[in-house]
Formats: C-alpha cells, sequence, structure tokens
C-alpha cells in the first residue's frame, strides 16, 4: 500500500466522516420536528381550563412561589367547547401531585409579566395522580380580567369609580393652599402631591435596595425558615395574649416609671452637675481605703493611672454634660415625657377595650370554623341534579356561570343571551309588590321549592351563642308546593 494511501493517526478518513455528518444532520432533523431531547420528558399532567386566553406555552408553572416545570401545550377540549385542555411538563421536585391537586392560572409581578400556573399539589389521603392523568375544570380556575369586572359594574358604581379617580387625580396633582404644607420640609413646600413622589425616586434605588436585601433575608438560609419564623411569630402572640394583665401592668409600670423621671428632672440636673466634684474626692477615699483595707492595695496601686486622668476626662466630659442637660430640659426630652403622658393613658384604655374585644371575636372566629364553614362544605343531594361538590363551590360556580353569559364574545359589544320555551303548562308568580302576578309556560310541571319557604320566620335567639348550635340539615329541608 502506498504512502498517500495510508490514513494518519488521528484523522478521519472519508467514509467515517461522511457517516458522521449523515449521523448530525439526522439527529438535528428529530430535535427539529419532536422539540424534545430524549430522556428528558419529566413527569406530565393535563388539566382542563375554561379559559385559557391568559396562558401560553412555556409558561412557568410553580408551587409555593417555586418553578417546578412549564406549559408544554394548549389544545382545546372539544371542537363544540371553550375549553382547553393545559399539558404540564414537572420536575422531580415536584411530586407527588395527588388527585385533589387544584391548579389556578395566575398573573406575575410586574417585571416579569405575563402569567404562570399556581399549583397546590394536594391531600395524601386522596391518592397520587399517575403521569398522564388528567386534573378536571371542577378544579381548576382561571385570573378574572379587568374589562369582565368593569362589565360587571352598573352605571352608578361606574360613576362612583370616576369620582373617585378625579378626586385622586387632584389630590395628587393640586397644589397647596397657604399655610397647608408650613409644617412640612422646605424642599417640599409649594410642591404638589406629584412633584413630591418625582422627588423620592432620587432616593428609591437606596430604598428598594434595602427591601430587597430585607426580603432576602427573610427567606432565610435553610427550607421551610419563613414558616418557622411565622410559627414562632404566632407562639409569641398567643403568649402575649395570655399574659393580657401582666402586659397592662407592664405599660402602665412604664407610665409610672417616666413620669418619675420627669417630675425628678431638677434632681437629676444637680447629680450631674454634682458628678466633677464627686470624682475629684474619688482619690483620698481611694487612698484610704488603701490604708484601711492591706488586700486592696495591689487594686488601688493599678487604678492609680486611670484616676490621674480622671480630671482630664471629666474636663473632657463637661461639654457633654452642658449639651445633656439642655437635652433632658423642659423644652426637650422633659417636654417630649409631658407629651407622652395621654398617649400612655390611651393605650392604657385601649389595652382595658382589647380585653373585652378579643372575646367577641374569639367566638365569632368559633362561629365560622365551626357552623359556617362545616355547613359550606356540605354536599347537597338532589337526584341526578348533583354535583358532587361542596355547596359554596356549587354557589362560585354559579357566580362563573352568571358572569360567563354576558362575555365581551364578538366586535359589537356586550350582550346577554337568553333562551326562551314554552310548554303547556301554566305557571305564575304570586302578588308582586305594586302589581299583578307574572304568568308563563313551562314544558314539565314543577315539581316544588326546596326548601319550603315557613310560614312565618325562624326564632331569633341572641342569647345562644352561634357555634353552640346545631349544624342546618340542608340534605333533609322540606319540599313546599310548586306555583
Amino acid at each position: 500500500m502506498s504512502e498517500s494511501r495510508m490514513m494518519r493517526p488521528g484523522r478521519l478518513s472519508r467514509r467515517q466522516s461522511g457517516l458522521l455528518a449523515i449521523l448530525v444532520i439526522a439527529v438535528g432533523t428529530f430535535f427539529a420536528f419532536t422539540k424534545d431531547i430524549p430522556f428528558t420528558k419529566g413527569y406530565e399532567v393535563h388539566a382542563v381550563f375554561e379559559d385559557t386566553s391568559a396562558i401560553a406555552t412555556s409558561s412557568p408553572v410553580r408551587i409555593a412561589g417555586v418553578e417546578v416545570g412549564k406549559v408544554k401545550r394548549v389544545e382545546p377540549a372539544a371542537e363544540d367547547s371553550t375549553a382547553s385542555v393545559v399539558t404540564i411538563q414537572l420536575d422531580e421536585q415536584a411530586l407527588p401531585l395527588h388527585e385533589d391537586a387544584r391548579m389556578k392560572i395566575r398573573p406575575r409581578i410586574f417585571l416579569e409579566g405575563n402569567f404562570f400556573v399556581d399549583v397546590r399539589p394536594g391531600t395524601p389521603s386522596a391518592g397520587e395522580l399517575e403521569e398522564g392523568g388528567t386534573i378536571p375544570s371542577t378544579q381548576t380556575s382561571a385570573p378574572v380580567q379587568l374589562d369582565q369586572v368593569l362589565g360587571a359594574l352598573k352605571s352608578d358604581a361606574r360613576e362612583d369609580l370616576r369620582t373617585v379617580l378625579q378626586g385622586y387625580g387632584g389630590a395628587i396633582g393640586g397644589e397647596p393652599g397657604e399655610g397647608e404644607d408650613a409644617d412640612q420640609d422646605r424642599s417640599t413646600r409649594g410642591e404638589t402631591a406629584g412633584e413630591s413622589l418625582n422627588d423620592s425616586l432620587s432616593n428609591s434605588a437606596e430604598a428598594l435596595r434595602g427591601t430587597a436585601i430585607v426580603n432576602d433575608a427573610l427567606q432565610g438560609t435553610e427550607a421551610r425558615d419563613l414558616s418557622r419564623l411565622l410559627r414562632g411569630l404566632g407562639r409569641v402572640s398567643r403568649a402575649l395574649g395570655s399574659r393580657e394583665t401582666e402586659l397592662k401592668e407592664l405599660v402602665t409600670n412604664f407610665n409610672a416609671t417616666t413620669g418619675a423621671l420627669a417630675a425628678e428632672q431638677d434632681d437629676l440636673r444637680r447629680t450631674i452637675r454634682l458628678l466633677p466634684e464627686v470624682l475629684g474626692a474619688a482619690d483620698p477615699a481611694l487612698d484610704e481605703l488603701n490604708a484601711a483595707l492591706p488586700s486592696t492595695r495591689a487594686f488601688a496601686r493599678e487604678i492609680i493611672p486611670g484616676v490621674r486622668e480622671t480630671p482630664a476626662t471629666i474636663a473632657a466630659s463637661l461639654p457633654w454634660i452642658g449639651e445633656a442637660r439642655k437635652l433632658v430640659s423642659p423644652a426637650e426630652l422633659g417636654g417630649l415625657v409631658d407629651d407622652l403622658q395621654p398617649a400612655v393613658d390611651d393605650l392604657a384604655q385601649f389595652t382595658d377595650g382589647a380585653t373585652r374585644f378579643l372575646p367577641r371575636a374569639d367566638r365569632f372566629n368559633r362561629c365560622l370554623l365551626e357552623n359556617i364553614l362545616p355547613t359550606g362544605d356540605v354536599v347537597i343531594s338532589d337526584g341526578d341534579l348533583t354535583t358532587g361538590v361542596s355547596n359554596y363551590r356549587e354557589l362560585f360556580q354559579g357566580a362563573v356561570g352568571f358572569a360567563g353569559e354576558s362575555q365581551n364574545f364578538d366586535g359589537n359589544g356586550h350582550y346577554t343571551r337568553f333562551q326562551t320555551g314554552s310548554g303547556d303548562t301554566t305557571v305564575k308568580t304570586g302578588a308582586l309588590p305594586g302589581g299583578s302576578p307574572l304568568f308563563a309556560n313551562a314544558l314539565r310541571r314543577p315539581l316544588g321549592s326546596r326548601p319550603a319557604r315557613p310560614a312565618e320566620p325562624p326564632p331569633y335567639n341572641r342569647s345562644q351563642a352561634c357555634h353552640t348550635q346545631r349544624l342546618p340539615a340542608l340534605n333533609s329541608a322540606r319540599t313546599g308546593a310548586g306555583p
């Protein structure tokens, strides 16, 4: 074999180079069409949302503020449905995900923009959600847009909102009247509130930097540091609440202490004035102590250099003592103590009022926890119309449907849609105030009204605490006669 045909060590032949190029092109084509990297697919689940206009592909997925995945696809649920199926790819740190997990589309902060999917993993008792599983629309929700909020407002509410905004604009842009800003800093006198806010922007960078440092420190150095801090603050608050008498005595004693200092300010001033003479007489006293107590001789010998410097120290402290006398004068701290006395009295009255308010707040909270919330969690059994969810969720779902009937669905503006029907059964209402009954035709005869309207309002007992009453039996309500 000739030397020209021999392959040099470390170099590829033409055949090997061609095969390598074909392999690279094939891999690149695979990635271009699949848009997935093998072995990194992750854990995928599906979620059905009624409204996905605020979410897009690659939007972040977060649990408790920590990003744990991305939105991979957004596809329509069906041809005749407005709902969409969102495919979410999660990291291992997001697992496990349970059957009762809930997802909500939330807006990101103004510096990030767009929206993200907030995930609540659910409870272990519901069982784990398998990979590829679907979270139904009853466990998902989307944010309410501003146009939906404004569309729900009536004309009088909109007019009130306009008046508030006009008043706010006047407060920001209006110039201060004569004497209104006399107690303000000289640099802000004569300026509008908007101009003063603009001036504050020069200090905003340092203030925001300090705020960012504080917020970062609040996160702690280990996992769950913030939650442990909140639990600790809760224990401290409960301990203070259990020591109301001692806390009130602390405030009262502090008031007595500050009042005693204010009453003895003349004696305190004379004490400070006589302090140099006392220090000057300390040297002879130490000599007598040295002669009387041999055991203190070594100590006195060591302290002599410091005593020799005492006159100079006293001379240097005299200007400070003079300023301190001015500080404790009636025009300064003495007057401040007098001004604080009404505030301390008000604080004591507030503390005394809190001892009466807190038991009432406790009864109110127990009413919510033991009566109102358990009643809202009851699933109302209504035959084929039973939804299987708590009645408070049915109320919110009805509100969502009511809001959806007047959505802005085309370019002509807001419309309200109604579906009419007719039948051979005539129904009518009772006598309306100021008019006659209303009549209508129904397809079938009404079964009745549940619960039945009682002949008279039930008795109302103000002396019976709410949390001691029995829970209402919603599924045992009596059905009354139909119209």
